[in-house]
């Protein structure tokens, strides 16, 4: 069983992001010292992406990880998804919430703006809602269960890697975008429609649940658009428009 009935501790409020996006700027530092394959290594916007995507990579094993294991630890989050509360959960939320401020920073200042507004949109929102969970101490199970989303972006991350080093017809590219797809339903589409119909019961109330039911349908859309995208993608290359900026930073 978890600790969901434990008072909540009074920790410094914003320190546990703080301290997590410090960390991932470390781990950037730390991850550009690591050869680069030719292909990436031949072009200064894909050696950027490449540096980008090993942070994520590093960011959805740790968080997805940690997300089944708060699950496991304190069950009642799947239900309790307002009032269900551990400490493990609450410290992966102010560690992803880290994390998407890295992110947003390291977009900004890289000068890919432009190329990369859609995950911008979704960082602001996703920080939008896990400051909201952090400083009233609620949601914090519905914040977990967002999360479990990042047991699929392993698969996704491995999947855009591939396609910047041009690797689309490597034997594991092929396993990948069908593990892949199997990941999405089980950890992103299924996740998500199940606390869209949770906070369904916030419509119309002007509350933090209210909030985070605008936030949650926001992110439906753009999870929906990026689902078409995949399918296109991989599995009807035909009927993929063309991209029209080169250096567009969401791989489709």
């Amino acid at each position: 069983m978890g600790d969901s009935t434990v008072p909540k501790p009074s920790l410094a409020r914003g320190a546990g992001e703080a301290g997590a996006t410090l960390t991932f700027r470390a781990l950037r530092r730390a991850l550009r010292r690591l050869p680069l394959p030719a292909h990436v290594r031949a072009d200064p916007l894909r050696t950027w992406r490449w540096h980008n995507l090993l942070v994520s990579f590093a960011h959805s094993i740790v968080s997805g990880i940690w997300a089944l294991l708060c699950v496991w630890q304190t069950p009642e989050m799947l239900v309790e998804i307002e009032t269900a509360w551990s400490l493990s959960g609450y410290l992966l939320v102010c560690f992803s919430a880290g994390y998407f401020i890295h992110d947003t920073v390291d977009i900004v200042v890289s000068g890919q703006t432009r190329a990369s507004w859609e995950y911008l949109v979704h960082h602001v929102m996703a920080m939008g809602a896990f400051f909201a969970g952090i400083f009233w101490s609620s949601f914090v199970g519905g914040g977990v269960l967002t999360l479990l989303v990042e047991v699929s972006n392993i698969f996704l991350t491995i999947r855009m890697m591939m396609k910047i080093n041009n690797a689309q017809d490597h034997p594991l590219y092929r396993v990948n975008k069908y593990v892949n797809l199997v990941m999405y339903f089980l950890f992103r589409l299924a996740p998500q429609a199940y606390l869209t119909k949770f906070f369904l019961r916030y419509l119309g109330q002007r509350t933090l649940g209210g909030f985070l039911l605008v936030t949650l349908l926001l992110l439906d859309v753009m999870i929906l658009t990026y689902f078409s995208r995949l399918l296109r993608s991989d599995f009807c290359p035909e009927r993929a428009p063309k991209r029209q900026h080169k250096d567009k930073f969401l791989t489709e």
